[in-house]
């Protein structure tokens, strides 16, 4: 896959990007603002079902201050399934909820937790109760999804790609 340069860096011309992602209070008492503008944004959650809301918000915010709002459904989706199956890992060391932006169009969304059982997708049948988020995190990231074990506990990411904006005649 070819990386499409973000903007004001060295392949792109014009001026470079000043814009931050705003300070987002997600629930934390934490308030915090990523440095560079499009670098990677961080937040330390505990092991509670309020997580998710506020890794929800913390994705919404930071798609919308990068400019790419078409992600934002999806992310948040996405980051609110690998949050809760962090937390029925029932694992409570540390999670961390990190949102990178890869190139122009593509974000990666990544929830590291303590637990080093590896997630799985499965096919739940009609009916299941459960079984149903990892599959969509594979439709919403056409499958760009993954696990890496870390020396403690390991680290899910999800990669969201923007649609090509359209061409001009």
């Amino acid at each position: 896959m070819t990386a499409d340069p973000l903007p004001g860096s060295s392949a792109t011309t014009g001026p470079p990007r000043t814009a931050s992602p705003p300070e987002v209070n997600a629930g934390t008492g934490t308030t915090y603002r990523p440095s560079p503008p499009d670098g990677p944004v961080e937040l330390a959650l505990p092991y509670t079902p309020p997580s998710a809301a506020r890794a929800r918000l913390l994705v919404g915010a930071t798609l919308r201050a990068w400019n790419l709002a078409d992600l934002v459904e999806a992310g948040e989706l996405v980051v609110s399934e690998l949050v809760t199956n962090a937390i029925e890992t029932g694992c409570n060391l540390r999670m961390v909820v990190t949102v990178r932006r890869l190139n122009r169009r593509t974000v990666r969304v990544a929830v590291q937790d303590g637990s080093r059982s590896l997630p799985c997708l499965i096919d739940a049948g009609p009916g299941a109760r459960n079984g149903y988020g990892l599959l969509l995190v594979h439709h919403f990231t056409r499958g760009y999804w993954g696990a890496a074990l870390e020396g403690i506990g390991k680290t899910v990411h999800a990669d969201l790609r923007a649609p090509e904006p359209p061409r001009s005649r």
